[in-house]
């Protein structure tokens, strides 16, 4: 006796069921897909003390174990392609954009979930290239392309967008910073060449900044840092310097110089502070980081070099510095991020 069409239809109808209720009742887990390096890499390297020493670069995100969708759908695996800018957030949670893939990925460590971020909205991604994270775990991202900066609650759920700045819209919004003293988003506005600072309902509280050469000028900012101790570092690229601030906007010290020797700048991008007020510039065609006394921007030190192996670079972009004195380089075209352990003075023999 054949099977009836009734009875096809009950028996795939079942198996969907079966499917629907495997996948819903097994979550998939993720972990970063981590390279170790082989050897201790060191700067300055041995017998000096060490202030950095590479643990790992990060390559992508994928599955880990055994779950309903990977039986069905095979084990999913998320690589980077061109990431440009990395932050870190509330237990861990890691933002990086990726022009490359035109996407956010966001990561908790904590619940070993992942998720690739395209659109907010109805709008689809162009040029994602600014994140932060707030206190909350909020996540900000500027889209340079659209002239936007989108706003995500902790579970990635679309909140709304910032398009303008008092009386003017953005017009090329790039490095975002989260003050998390003052609950103060700031953002910067490469082509009007200022800094705008929101609240976290991004309501507009102030700018600083206009076109020029002299101190608490611009000429094309790109990256922005918020250190604790309240001070705000920005990347003036044409002017190619660093320029600090504080929390209101006044400058309180600058420092760099065209060039192409140690301590001199040629495309500065990615900026950051450490605990000791040592800052960290990318330069993307030195293919390094640089290192500054904050003071009087005495240069200290030299990360990376260009190449592809580990510990070199290949047209680094953004930098990021956690709370456990991690430094996260994103290096762009060779598709990773890079970690180091940074070590301040106290730390050295312990």
């Amino acid at each position: 006796m054949g099977i009836t069409p009734r009875a096809r239809k009950q028996s795939a109808a079942g198996a969907a069921a079966l499917v629907f209720l495997l996948l819903s009742g097994c979550a998939s887990t993720w972990v970063m897909d981590l390279q170790p390096t082989d050897a201790r890499m060191q700067w300055p390297p041995q017998p000096k003390e060490a202030k950095a020493v590479l643990l790992s670069d990060i390559q992508g995100f994928r599955e880990s174990g055994v779950s309903a969708a990977s039986l069905v759908y095979g084990k999913g695996a998320h690589k980077l392609r061109r990431p440009g800018s990395i932050a870190k957030g509330p237990e861990g949670r890691l933002a990086i954009t990726d022009t490359g893939c035109n996407c956010v990925h966001v990561y908790l460590p904590a619940e070993q979930q992942y998720q690739k971020v395209l659109a907010a909205g109805k709008d689809t991604f162009l040029s994602p290239v600014g994140i932060a994270l707030d206190n909350n775990g909020r996540i900000y991202v500027a889209d340079s392309a659209l002239a936007k900066i989108f706003v995500f609650d902790e579970r990635l759920v679309y909140l709304f967008s910032i398009t303008r700045a008092a009386d003017t819209t953005l017009k090329r919004p790039t490095g975002l910073a989260f003050d998390r003293n003052r609950n103060v988003l700031y953002a910067v506005d490469t082509i009007a060449n200022t800094v705008h600072a929101f609240d976290t309902k991004g309501t507009y509280l102030f700018s600083f900044g206009r076109r020029g050469t002299e101190k608490g000028q611009f000429n094309f900012p790109t990256h922005i840092f918020w250190s604790a101790p309240g001070k705000i570092y920005v990347t003036d690229s044409m002017n190619f310097r660093v320029q600090i601030f504080d929390p209101e906007g006044n400058v309180l010290s600058a420092f760099g110089s065209q060039g192409d020797g140690s301590g001199d700048f040629a495309i500065p991008k990615g900026v950051a502070a450490d605990k000791d007020q040592t800052v960290y510039v990318v330069d993307s065609l030195f293919d390094t980081v640089q290192l500054f006394e904050a003071g009087h921007g005495e240069f200290l030190l030299a990360l990376g070099g260009r190449g592809t192996e580990p510990g070199e670079f290949w047209l680094p972009s953004g930098i990021f510095i956690d709370d456990d004195d991690k430094l996260y380089v994103c290096d762009t075209f060779n598709e990773r991020v890079q970690v180091f352990q940074l070590f301040r003075s106290k730390d050295q023999g312990e």
